[in-house]
This record gives structure tokens, C-alpha cells and sequence, in this order.
């Protein structure tokens, strides 16, 4: 991989998403970029021997647990506890999201 000088390619960046920064954040910018570049090559350094390719983390079969039934809370206590509960229509009175 050829070595970058990452000033160059964050005012090449920033000039193709027609951004005007300052020279304060262009120099934030490529130090950030030096430090993203640096922590790749460090993974790139990795041994990997040994371990498969994979797509995504989660890459093995599904892994599935059975449904097991178990008592709820009792809906009477709930309600009582709730803020601004209806306790003769049994539900909960929440705000209104849009």
C-alpha cells in the first residue's frame, strides 16, 4: 500500500464535498485520519492464521432457545404503580409520540 500523506487526502476529501474548512480543522482532521490510519495498519498486522473468513460476527447457524411460559405481572399492581394509569380500562396513558 502506498504510503499517504493524509493533509492531501483530507483537503482532496473535503474539496470533492465542496467543504471549506479551517486550518484549525483541517489540521483536526488529518490528525484523526493519521490515527484511523495507523490503528488500520496495526490490525492489518494481526495474525490471522487459522481463522475462517466470515461475512458478519454472526456468521454461524441461528441459535434458538425454546419458549418457556412464565407468570406475568399482575396487571392490577402494574396499573397502580403506573403514572396516570386507567384502571377501569386497564391501560397505561402515555405521552403522544409523532
Amino acid at each position: 500500500m502506498a504510503a499517504t500523506r493524509p493533509d492531501i487526502d483530507v483537503s482532496r476529501v473535503a474539496a470533492l464535498a465542496r467543504l471549506e474548512l479551517t486550518p484549525e480543522e483541517t489540521a483536526l482532521f488529518t490528525r484523526q485520519l493519521s490515527e484511523i490510519l495507523a490503528y488500520a495498519e496495526a490490525v492489518q498486522q494481526i495474525d490471522t492464521t487459522g481463522v475462517p473468513p466470515t461475512a458478519h460476527a454472526g456468521a454461524g447457524e441461528p441459535i434458538w432457545r425454546d419458549d418457556v411460559v412464565v407468570p406475568s405481572l399482575d396487571r392490577a399492581v402494574v396499573l397502580k404503580e403506573a403514572p396516570e394509569a386507567s384502571l377501569s380500562a386497564g391501560l397505561f396513558k402515555v405521552p403522544k409520540v409523532l
